[in-house]
C-alpha cells in the first residue's frame, strides 16, 4: 500500500494505492471497477467535502494507474488517518468518516445528503461528506457465492464496530468496500462470520473500523 498526495483546487488530498499485479480476483461496490472479476490495483482517493464533479468514474480513472484494470473508491475522510488490522493473514485497511452517519433502514422521506452531488443539488445545500471505505485482502481463493457472503460479513462487522464505538448508525450512505482474494487454488465455499476465513475477516474489519471511529471522534 502506498500513500500519495496531490493538490486539487488548492486543497492537499491523499490517496491510498494497492498494486497487486496479476493473480487476484476482487469483489467491490466501487464506482470504478466494481463487481466481481480480475483486477490488478485498488485506489482509495480522498476528495473534497461537498464533492461536485459529475464524472466520478472518469475522475478515478485519471487518478489511478494507466492499465485501467483496477478499482477506484472515493471518500472525503482523511486517508492518511487510515486504520489497519490483521487477523490470521487477513488484512483490512479502513478509512473512516462519520460526519453524516445513517441507519440503513431509514424512513422513506429521509434526505440523503451524501448523495447530493450526484443529484445536482447546489453546493451550499450539501454538508461535508464522510464515507467509510474498506479494503480487505485474503490469501485464499473463494467461489462467487463465498465472496458475496464475505461482503455481508464485512458489512455486519462494520456496523457492529460503529455501534460498539458509540455511533448510532450502520454506516454512511456512501460507504464502499473491496475484497481481494487469490485467483487460483482451492476455493473456499463459505465467507460467513463463523467460517474459518470469514471469522478472521470479521474480526479484522471490526478492529479497523473501531480504531477509525475512535480516532475520528476527538476531531468532532
Amino acid at each position: 500500500m502506498k500513500l500519495a498526495y496531490r493538490v486539487e483546487d488548492g486543497v492537499r488530498l491523499g490517496s491510498l494505492l494497492w498494486e497487486f499485479g496479476p493473480g487476484w480476483r476482487m469483489i467491490s461496490s466501487a464506482l470504478l471497477g466494481g463487481g466481481i472479476g480480475a483486477r490488478t490495483w485498488v485506489l482509495n482517493a480522498q476528495v473534497v467535502a461537498g464533492y461536485s464533479r459529475m464524472d466520478p468514474v472518469d475522475h478515478l480513472r485519471e487518478l489511478g494507474p494507466d492499465d485501467g484494470l483496477g478499482i477506484g473508491m472515493m471518500t472525503a475522510a482523511s486517508v492518511e488517518r487510515y486504520a489497519r488490522a490483521v487477523d490470521g493473514e487477513v488484512e483490512v485497511v479502513a478509512t473512516v468518516g462519520l460526519r453524516v452517519p445513517t441507519w440503513a433502514a431509514a424512513p422513506e422521506d429521509t434526505t440523503d445528503p451524501e448523495l447530493a452531488p450526484m443529484l445536482g443539488e447546489p453546493a451550499a445545500a450539501r454538508p461535508p461528506v464522510g464515507t467509510i471505505n474498506l479494503m480487505a485482502v485474503m490469501p485464499v481463493a473463494m467461489t462467487d457465492a463465498a465472496l458475496v457472503n464475505a461482503v455481508m460479513t464485512m458489512t455486519e462487522a462494520k456496523s457492529q464496530a460503529l455501534i460498539e464505538a458509540g455511533f448510532p448508525c450502520t454506516g454512511t450512505a456512501s460507504d464502499a468496500l473491496c475484497l481481494a482474494v487469490r485467483a487460483d487454488g482451492p476455493e473456499e465455499l463459505f465467507g460467513g462470520p463463523r467460517s474459518t476465513w470469514g471469522a478472521r475477516l470479521a474480526r479484522a474489519v471490526h478492529s479497523a473500523v473501531h480504531q477509525g471511529a475512535a480516532s475520528w471522534r476527538p476531531r468532532t
